[in-house]
């Protein structure tokens, strides 16, 4: 079996891959679908490898040598990597988010690499030169994480999907640039920096990014289809990139709302992650109302009917007050009922303490104080069995329900300790199956005299506490 593949390099046109005595067409490479391959299903990429072959200087588009963000990534550390990748005959390059932030003008936090190295190459370059490797969890995608120094390095093997599921991929590794290009989600991230400076780019994601377009790599529909996650990954970068909170492209829409339906076997685990950076990144009321739009939240948990008015709502507040919030402040906006709430949740399987946030902005959101607000708030924190989560959650109730001055009066609150516990009781002879009661009534008298009753007027108010007990109340099924 062998394949055809042509390119001409003035007019960046390419010729796709095809099996020997089918036709191939010449294809823009603005309007170029990733490559099609069904070969490296059947014959593994190495033959592609050796028919597509495209000269490293053809891909350089540009030079970031003189960036000052750029050069300040270049520590010691990434030279000792570097070096030791280059000295044993393997490239190495930049990829990633880190790359689409110094083409911003931005200096990354963090570096991830790609390299011709297959994982063994780098276990023994690694091991040979006494450098620790951390977390082998990722070896069989191709990713070896190193430390030097005090930093930790994800290097990749370059790769092919042979086989995807719509959530797992089965990779085979190749030394081709481009098929590793052409196995990524979206244009912006399928881009490559060299040590020189030099941005290799074989899917126009630098003029996607200067133009603040999310694209996905080729074909949308397959994209999708190879991982449903990329549904919410677009949105994400989208918030993170855009100029404008809706300037999609209709096919990407039409797209995902047609494969919407492949999120339902993606874990909740995984989703949540995603939404959490939408929630908290740019415009994301306008994308939280095109998911909805686009049937996709049905698939993650969202209800039926999502209160989307109260949403807009929030995120103004949110927006105008320019305070930073918990994702799940502003998703809350979005269920009408903790009913719905709990459905997500056991779709999603958020922490304890997201669970328990959203559940607080539903059941205070409407609530009509019979006292002021600030000292309901303070005795929710009383008494409840979280004091922690509890203060976390006032805070973010009072960003939702847009009440700052409020806000700032709860945070110079500091919380108090009730100057009386159970054994002082006790000593005072109460009986021990009514020390609970007498304990929480004292608890009201004390809050509601602004935390200003010690110790000994407690206990001078515990005969009528006593004696106003509801005689109904069968103290002996109470708990000491």
């Amino acid at each position: 079996m062998s394949f055809r593949s042509g390119i001409v390099y003035g007019s960046l046109v390419f010729k796709t891959i095809a099996k020997r005595g089918q036709s191939s067409a010449n294809v823009p490479i603005k309007n170029w679908s990733r490559i099609n391959i069904w070969h490296c299903r059947k014959y593994g990429s190495a033959a592609l490898d050796k028919e597509l072959h495209l000269p490293l200087k053809e891909s350089i588009i540009m030079k970031i040598s003189d960036s000052p963000e750029f050069h300040a990534c270049l520590t010691n550390e990434v030279a000792i990597l570097k070096n030791l990748f280059h000295q044993n005959g393997h490239e190495l390059r930049i990829v990633g988010g880190a790359v689409r932030d110094l083409l911003l003008g931005i200096k990354p936090v963090d570096l991830d690499f790609a390299t011709t190295a297959t994982p063994s190459d780098m276990k023994e370059l690694f091991t040979a030169n006494e450098i620790r490797l951390i977390n082998s969890n990722g070896e069989k995608h191709g990713t070896i994480t190193a430390r030097i120094g005090e930093r930790n390095f994800e290097v990749t093997t370059l790769r092919v999907d042979i086989l995807t599921d719509g959530r797992h991929a089965t990779v085979e590794f190749t030394k081709n640039w481009l098929l590793d290009a052409n196995r990524r989600d979206l244009t912006i991230n399928s881009m490559y920096l060299d040590f020189q400076g030099n941005l290799y780019d074989y899917f126009n994601g630098y003029e996607d990014l200067k133009a603040r377009t999310i694209r996905f790599v080729g074909d949308a529909v397959k994209r999708i289809q190879e991982d449903y996650l990329r549904i919410l990954r677009y949105f994400r970068f989208y918030g993170k990139i855009a100029r404008e909170p809706d300037n999609h492209i209709e096919s990407t829409l039409a797209a995902i709302k047609e494969n919407s339906k492949g999120l339902a076997n993606i874990s909740g685990e995984r989703i949540w992650v995603e939404l959490n950076k939408i929630c908290t990144g740019n415009y994301a009321c306008e994308i939280l109302e095109k998911i909805v739009s686009l049937n996709v939240g049905k698939y993650i948990g969202f209800p039926d009917t999502c209160n989307l008015d109260e949403l807009k709502t929030v995120s103004s507040h949110l927006k105008k007050n320019g305070v930073p919030y918990k994702p799940m402040t502003l998703l809350s906006a979005l269920f009408n009922t903790e009913q719905e709430l709990e459905v997500f949740y056991k779709r999603i399987k958020p922490s304890t303490l997201e669970k328990t946030l959203g559940i607080f902005i539903l059941a205070n959101r409407n609530k009509k104080w019979n006292e002021k607000p600030l000292r309901a708030l303070q005795r929710c924190v009383i008494n409840s069995q979280n004091v922690s989560h509890t203060i976390s959650h006032v805070h973010e109730f009072l960003k939702y329900s847009d009440q700052i001055e409020l806000l700032k009066e709860f945070e110079n609150w500091k919380v108090p300790k009730l100057p009386i516990d159970g054994n002082q009781l006790r000593k005072a002879g109460i009986d021990g199956r009514k020390i609970g009661l007498v304990l929480n009534k004292l608890k009201d008298i004390w809050i509601d005299n602004d935390f200003n009753i010690n110790q000994e007027e407690l206990l001078q108010r515990v005969p009528d506490v006593v004696a106003n007990l509801s005689p109904t109340v069968n103290t002996k099924k109470m708990r000491v």
